[in-house]
């Protein structure tokens, strides 16, 4: 009998590439780093050095000024690395540019989330929306990344003389972003009817940063099992359920965790999630309170929902992960300025108490605390419950959506 042997794709090696600005900081610069390596690892690539330079702005034609460009392409000849991935976007100039330098893939934060995406999308509105987001990128970078898509476009007339096969090329992606357009407007109406089939029922909607842990509470609260994995966007389908708490029901939702440089046509592109939290009547912000940057999370959280909201929503902080948090005890003779790192989770708890905005903290791993958050949705639900139906205390409906 012929023996067969089974291997592994071979993880792809990169090196990662970001600069210190007069915008961003060292600090925010090594932040930034780590989450593209994260983002590198969840698209399945290893990576395995960071370089760092300190410009006043990136360089319009190499990103890194000439010398750090020499010094990353000598790393990569010497450790066999098929790879770089830069923190910012990058022009097709630019690409053009470090591949001819450096001989391997040149990857940007914008175009990594995009395969991220297109890896992850189950249902066919998902992949339609990271489809349209891809040929968005695509389109201005066309003179790099394309060489021909046909060698012409049926139909007689179609062609003008002497047209170019960049001009060709063009055309093909505008007449696909087009379709994929009316595609999304379609998806959209069917989204809104279902949204209006459960217009009675009171929705909360689970928002936060990708990987803050929003799946496993939507686990945990739904009794469903919702794809939840250590790994950014690991949820990019919205995810609807009837769930009940003390005989009142109300409809829960997951959606597509945020991130910083999100680019803004992943944004447009995923409207149908984006209405999930639009016409929420609750959000429930999970925080990754185990997180070294995790105010920095809230903020960009706070911004992009401010942009994509037409006014305040109520709002609970659920700071998640509590199972997971440290800290370091500073000495009592150190007077330097305290760090998250030097904050207890009662002193972080005393300071979000005292900020005015609602919060809870948990554990949905555990199910720490997850008893007092139960009670607290089914307070703020029943408030709007009661005022939306003054003469009817309940609605008992069957309902279950996986959208």
């Amino acid at each position: 009998m012929k023996e067969y042997i089974l291997t592994e794709t071979p993880t792809e090696k990169a090196v990662l590439v970001g600069l210190i600005t007069q915008q961003q900081n060292e600090q925010k610069c090594m932040e930034y780093l780590d989450e593209l390596a994260f983002l590198a690892e969840t698209a399945g690539a290893e990576p395995v050095k960071m370089f760092v330079q300190r410009l006043d702005r990136p360089m319009n034609t190499t990103f890194v000024g000439t010398g750090k460009l020499q010094e990353i392409r000598l790393y990569i000849e010497e450790n066999n690395i098929g790879m770089a991935i830069f923190d910012d976007e990058l022009s097709a100039k630019q690409i053009r540019i470090i591949e001819q330098e450096l001989k391997v893939k040149i990857l940007d934060r914008t175009s990594l989330i995009l395969d991220i995406f297109a890896n992850r999308a189950q249902t066919a509105s998902a992949r339609t929306q990271v489809e349209l987001a891809q040929y968005q990128y695509m389109l201005p970078r066309l003179t790099h990344l394309w060489t021909h898509l046909e060698r012409q476009r049926g139909g007689i007339g179609m062609r003008g003389p002497g047209e170019t096969q960049i001009e060709t090329d063009r055309r093909i992606v505008l007449d696909k972003i087009a379709f994929l357009k009316e595609e999304l407007i379609l998806i959209d109406k069917q989204k809104t009817v279902q949204r209006k089939n459960r217009s009675k029922l009171v929705r909360v909607a689970l928002v936060g940063y990708t990987n803050a842990g929003k799946s496993t509470l939507m686990n945990q609260l739904s009794k469903s099992d919702v794809f939840a994995e250590n790994k950014l966007f690991a949820t990019l389908d919205t995810t609807v359920r009837k769930i009940t708490i003390e005989n009142l029901p109300l409809l829960l939702s997951d959606t597509v965790g945020f991130i910083r440089k999100l680019p803004t046509n992943l944004i447009n592109s995923f409207k149908s999630t984006l209405d999930e939290v639009r016409e929420a009547d609750i959000l429930l912000h999970v925080i990754d309170v185990s997180h070294p940057s995790f105010m920095n999370q809230i903020k960009v959280v706070d911004e992009t929902l401010k942009d994509i909201l037409k006014g305040e929503k109520p709002t609970i902080l659920v700071f998640n992960k509590c199972d997971a948090f440290t800290y370091i005890k500073k000495d009592e003779d150190d007077l330097t300025e305290s760090t998250r790192e030097n904050l207890s989770l009662h002193d972080i708890k005393g300071e979000w108490a005292a900020s005015g905005r609602e919060s809870i903290f948990i554990s949905a791993k555990t199910k720490d605390n997850l008893d007092n958050l139960k009670t607290l949705i089914y307070q703020r639900v029943k408030e709007i419950h009661t005022s939306r139906f003054p003469y009817n205390d309940y609605l008992y409906e069957t309902y279950e959506e996986e959208v």
